[in-house]
């Protein structure tokens, strides 16, 4: 048998919770599961977006960041 537990939420959490249930049927369990699935992957497409984020402000700063640009700035 599967261990099961009792948890409090205030009434406006458990009214969000229905409203995010993918079915009328589908067990609060499950809703629970499937809303944590995609609150980690959105995390970790978070994290790949800033790692990109910091690998192109480095190139775009090398791109920008040079002598000739400030030539013509000044021409």
């Amino acid at each position: 048998m599967k261990e099961v537990t009792t948890i409090q939420i205030e009434k406006p959490v458990l009214d969000e919770l229905k409203r995010a249930k993918q079915y009328p049927r589908q067990t609060y369990s499950e809703a629970i599961l499937n809303l944590t699935k995609i609150a980690k992957a959105c995390r970790l497409k978070n994290q790949y977006d800033e790692f990109l984020h910091k690998i192109q402000q480095e190139k775009m700063k090398e791109l920008w960041d040079n002598k000739e640009d400030e030539d013509w700035e000044h021409a």
